[in-house]
């Protein structure tokens, strides 16, 4: 599980939840892959209340 703001943890489905939301932003937005990973941490960012982004949860969000 990816850690979030002060140590708490985001559930395996909040990463489920996270990436099908970015998808499906990805796909009605027609975001360019060249952005996808700042949408994607942004999106991170929201959810959790932090600024910090856990780079695994990140890239496995922006995969293929």
């Amino acid at each position: 599980m990816a850690k979030a703001q002060l140590g708490a943890e985001v559930s395996v489905f909040d990463c489920d939840i996270l990436r099908s939301a970015f998808i499906k932003a990805v796909i009605e937005e027609n975001i360019p892959e060249d952005k996808w990973r700042s949408v994607a941490a942004l999106l991170i960012s929201d959810f959790t209340g932090s600024d910090d982004v856990d780079p695994d949860l990140l890239e496995w969000i922006v995969r293929k």
